[in-house]
Parts: C-alpha cells; sequence; structure tokens
C-alpha cells in the first residue's frame, strides 16, 4: 500500500527512473549487435555474408544446431574468439538457446573489433518458426 502512495505523490520521479532505466538497457543492447530474424539470417548466410556462432554449452548444440554454426560456449568466448579472426571480414551471427548468453559474447566480440548481430529468440524460436536443425554426430 505504501509503494503505491509513494508512486502516487512521488510520480514525476517514478517516471523518470522508468525512462532512464529504459534508455540504459537499449544502450546496453545496442553495444551487444543488433537483432536478426530468421530469415535474414539464412539470407546472410547463403550469400556467404555471415558466420553463425552458436554460443550454447557443447552438449546443447550437438543435440541440435544450425547448419553450418560453429561452437564457442559463451563462458569460453573471451578465451576462443581469436579462432574467429580469420573471419573477421564476416558479420558474425551469435545464437544461443533464448537469447540471454548472445548479448554478452556480442559485447566481447564488439570489443574486439567484430561486426555482430544476434539471431532474434535464439534456437527456441529458430525451431519454433520449423526451421532446419542438424545434430552433430
Amino acid at each position: 500500500m505504501n509503494f503505491f502512495l509513494f508512486v502516487g505523490e512521488q510520480w514525476f520521479l517514478v517516471t523518470m527512473l522508468m525512462a532512464l532505466m529504459y534508455a540504459y538497457l537499449l544502450n546496453e543492447r545496442k553495444k551487444s549487435g543488433k537483432v536478426i530474424g530468421q530469415h535474414e539470417l539464412v539470407s546472410l548466410i547463403n550469400s556467404g555474408e555471415a558466420l553463425l556462432v552458436d554460443v550454447r554449452a557443447a552438449n546443447d548444440f550437438s543435440q541440435g544446431h544450425i547448419q553450418g554454426a560453429i561452437n564457442i560456449p559463451h563462458t569460453k568466448m573471451s578465451n576462443r574468439f581469436v579462432e574467429l579472426e580469420k573471419e573477421k571480414s564476416k558479420l558474425v551471427v551469435l545464437t544461443d538457446q533464448y537469447g540471454q548468453h548472445a548479448p554478452s559474447a556480442g559485447k566481447l566480440l564488439m570489443s574486439k573489433g567484430f561486426e555482430v548481430r544476434r539471431l532474434n529468440g535464439g534456437m527456441i524460436e529458430w525451431k519454433e518458426q520449423n526451421m532446419p536443425v542438424v545434430r552433430k554426430k
């Protein structure tokens, strides 16, 4: 009850706080790469313009991933990003399970000079759109 009373009395301060939080989140999101959709990813891969990096754990990757993706778990990205150096001229597209780990990996790669995008919705959205998945043998 006191919370609602406070919000009612201090509506301007609460509004400013919400606006600042929103601006902060937008800024952080921008630092980790723009989001792209499934069909745009397919087009970029087919044209050879993009390199797809799956940042999920190796076990999740082996259970099903997008054709042509390479696996660098987000927990190992800071040590293994050098594996991507030879493809630095390409756009790097990151995917994960839901979209929760790609932003931190994207932020790291962008700080190293890579151009980064993130797959909207991760593998969950990819599968929900009935897009093809391959299993590691």
